[in-house]
């Protein structure tokens, strides 16, 4: 079964991603629950700065929609071109083990053209450019972005943070 992959990161303590995999037929669904979790003074949910009252709210929601993530941490790494390079890599071939349609990660125009390039290299050297896309898109024109957000949030802050997306995070590798 086809699925979509949503990335997004933080660099609080170092590089970290997480990577988050909805499968293909529950993407509406998923879409429903995120964008009814964004409050009307909002654009879109940004995890960081939500109170932990809402930030309970929004990792319980995650964890009820089934979705599996894949956290790559690159915070070891002195580079942050080298690290985001490392993670961008793993992220391609996570992408072909699942035999993911799509990889969505939120846009960061300092390193979009960087990205597509080795994006672009990779997906050619994995066999994959006729069957995954990818898009660099802005957390408000993709609700699921607030997904991976929240979980490399809860991930990079340790503790009752990591504890509570522990369910939703089935695989984290250090690069």
């Amino acid at each position: 079964m086809s699925a979509h992959v949503f990335v997004d990161e933080t660099k609080e303590r170092g590089l970290l991603i997480a990577a988050a995999v909805v499968l293909t037929p529950n993407l509406s669904s998923a879409r429903k629950v995120m964008r009814s979790l964004v409050l009307p003074s909002q654009r879109r949910i940004h995890f960081h700065k939500e109170r932990d009252d809402r930030r309970r709210q929004i990792v319980g929601a995650i964890n009820g929609l089934g979705v599996q993530a894949v956290i790559l941490d690159a915070s070891n790494h002195p580079n942050m071109k080298v690290a985001r390079d490392a993670c961008l890599v793993s992220l391609v071939a996570y992408a072909a083990k699942i035999n993911a349609a799509r990889l969505v990660i939120e846009r960061d125009d300092s390193t979009l053209k960087a990205d597509r390039r080795l994006l672009f290299d990779e997906v050619q050297r994995a066999g994959l450019s006729d069957t995954l896309r990818y898009d660099h898109l802005r957390a408000h024109e993709e609700c699921l972005l607030a997904i991976p957000d929240a979980l490399a949030w809860c991930w990079a802050k340790r503790g009752r943070w990591r504890a509570a997306v522990q369910r939703t995070v089935v695989e984290s590798h250090q690069l």
